[in-house]
């Protein structure tokens, strides 16, 4: 069976982490455009078909 060891959590040197943290932002902003959009349809078909 295998060794069961101590796991060791490294950073690798080829990471990128700028980069990862700039996608990061990007994702969370578009989600919130995304919601604002959605809740603002809504909105707008409750007005106007309500």
């Amino acid at each position: 069976m295998s060794d069961h060891s101590e796991m060791v959590y490294t950073t690798s040197d080829g990471m990128d982490y700028p980069a990862h943290e700039r996608q990061y932002r990007t994702f969370i902003k578009i989600g919130l455009i995304a919601a604002a959009t959605v809740a603002t349809i809504v909105i707008l078909l409750a007005i106007f078909l309500g």
